[in-house]
């Protein structure tokens, strides 16, 4: 490993997946660690709090976290979300999916 490469800043998409849907105006984001080690590190990162603050004009209610140790993921579900929902939306692509590539560009939290 180069020593770019080594302080490239990671981000969650470098860790984990995500599958996500819709239902009206909410969206819910499953997201799942590919290494089981990394399970701490995801859940550092993604917290409820920071993803509110990351995305305060598109979310407008409360985030919602799920933990699911046992299989090594976290559900996000986030209220008033998705411009009032898919069918009431002027924009484009308002529907849930859109959301796990938003959280899969967070970068990871790797500090101490």
């Amino acid at each position: 490993m180069n020593a770019s490469s080594r302080n490239a800043r990671r981000i969650v998409r470098d860790i984990a997946h995500a599958r996500a849907g819709d239902k009206g105006n909410t969206s819910n984001v499953s997201v799942w660690v590919y290494d089981p080690a990394d399970f701490e590190l995801l859940k550092k990162t993604l917290t409820s709090e920071r993803i509110k603050r990351a995305f305060p004009h598109l979310i407008r209610g409360e985030v919602t976290r799920y933990e699911l140790e046992h299989l090594h993921g976290l559900n996000f579900v986030m209220r008033e979300a998705l411009e009032g929902g898919v069918n009431r939306s002027l924009n484009l692509d308002s529907h849930g999916k859109s959301w796990s590539y938003l959280l899969l560009g967070l970068p990871v939290d790797e500090g101490p």
